[in-house]
């Protein structure tokens, strides 16, 4: 396989990655999601599996368990409804498929995220110290983001070593004039990085365009916001955001009367990090709410 192949090929499993995360609520079909790719359903289970290291189904189920995990950490909707919304059709199939992946029941899963504000650090990753946000204060509104068309670039992996894909979007970007003086950049994390694996995490680098940039092969586009959302801006280094998520979770969301719902959180970066020192970083969080009412 030459390299521009590889290339074509990553980013039409990349299209079929976007249906699946779309429609995880749905019945999504082997042929549906190859079509996205435009491969036969023949090839395409093959193909992903290569690329990715994951059957199109283990990938499925891998995307409905984070999900609900995070359902049962920050909504009060029964475990039951939960193992439906995931796919399962009998609640003890999905407490094996569960216990499998978190080493936990779904009810105890639930209780320890209770005990402890947020998810319980079960994986390979740096665990918020409860110090750390419950001395945190930050000034939080609830805000509706209209729709706002942005080009992605889209990297797997740690949070922390997302660096890359600015700098693919941005090269990408430049050339094609999509930089104004009203670009936004925007970052959307799919993943709860206690939740899913460090090696799989998604995030997408993104920056807004206007309303006749129909993207490229290289720079998909797509539409976020268009809902309501809990912001608040933190200050500081980057490492200051995830002690700020785990606040607006696990102290603000308490008190707000206010459900989160299990869509991306995005993050809207307010300061030039080449230009501004860490410590003056200025990052709009921002966390999907459910509809009041």
């Amino acid at each position: 396989m030459t390299t521009q192949t590889r290339k074509d090929w990553e980013r039409r499993v990349l299209a079929a990655m976007r249906v699946m995360e779309a429609g995880l609520d749905g019945e999504l079909t082997l042929a549906a999601i190859a079509e996205a790719a435009c491969f036969s359903p023949y090839h395409f289970h093959r193909v992903f599996a290569g690329l990715t290291g994951e059957t199109v189904g283990a990938c499925l189920r891998r995307l409905r368990l984070e999900r609900a995990a995070q359902r049962l950490c920050y909504s009060d909707q029964p475990v039951t409804d939960v193992a439906l919304d995931a796919g399962f059709d009998a609640p003890e199939a999905f407490t094996r498929a569960f216990s499998r992946a978190y080493s936990m029941t779904p009810s105890v899963w639930r209780r320890a995220c209770l005990a402890r504000s947020g998810p319980p650090a079960i994986l390979k990753c740096q665990p918020i110290v409860q110090e750390e946000f419950m001395t945190m204060e930050l000034t939080v509104t609830i805000k509706k983001l209209p729709p706002t068309k942005v080009a992605c670039v889209r990297h797997v992996g740690p949070y922390d070593q997302c660096g890359a894909a600015w700098e693919s979007l941005c090269a990408l970007a430049g050339p094609l004039g999509l930089f104004g003086p009203t670009t936004q950049f925007i970052g959307i994390g799919h993943d709860c990085p206690q939740i899913t694996p460090p090696e799989k995490i998604r995030y997408d680098a993104c920056l807004t365009v206007p309303e006749h940039f129909a993207g490229t092969p290289d720079l998909p586009v797509a539409v976020i916001g268009d809902r309501e959302y809990a912001s608040a801006v933190v200050k500081g280094p980057f490492t200051n955001l995830a002690p700020a998520y785990a606040w607006l979770a696990g102290v603000w969301g308490p008190q707000s009367g206010r459900a989160f719902a299990a869509e991306p959180s995005l993050e809207i970066y307010l300061t030039d990090p080449k230009t501004t020192p860490p410590e003056d970083y200025l990052t709009e969080i921002l966390v999907a709410l459910v509809p009041a009412g």
